[in-house]
């Protein structure tokens, strides 16, 4: 298997479960949107990294790593860079509160419709950039 073959899977898995969540933001599953969502960026980045040749870190946010590999994109995309790995981070922050929450932080009441908006928003955004560095299979 190569980089972009797994790149292209990563890619397929994000655009599937986009589909998924979309069907939990449709439910009010807020919290699960968050982790879900930060689940779908780091599969669409790791798959943006592998395409141009990167093996990613082994760990939750791999924005860092897009931006000391940005010479290896497109100009185009190298200018949305920054952005996206402010979603990683925010969304990595997120990650565990949003699964298992904590004794003063019940996930299912502390998420709102806003949280679980923008969570959807910024993982289809990930998604759609991936969607452009990443070839499709055969293409």
């Amino acid at each position: 298997m190569t980089n972009l073959t797994l790149a292209q899977s990563y890619l397929v898995k994000a655009q599937k479960r986009l589909k998924a969540l979309a069907v939990l933001l449709a439910e009010e599953a807020y919290s699960d949107v968050v982790r879900e969502a930060q689940e779908i960026v780091e599969l669409a980045l790791k798959g943006m990294l592998r395409a141009v040749g990167v093996d990613p870190p082994r760990w939750h946010d791999v924005g860092g790593t897009l931006l000391e590999v940005a010479d290896r994109f497109a100009a185009e995309v190298r200018l949305t860079l920054p952005e996206l790995a402010t979603i990683s981070r925010r969304l990595r922050r997120e990650r565990e509160f949003a699964f298992c929450g904590d004794e003063d932080f019940i996930p299912t009441a502390e998420y709102s419709r806003e949280h679980g908006q923008q969570a959807f928003a910024d993982a289809e955004r990930v998604v759609a950039w991936a969607s452009r560095v990443i070839p499709p299979p055969g293409g």
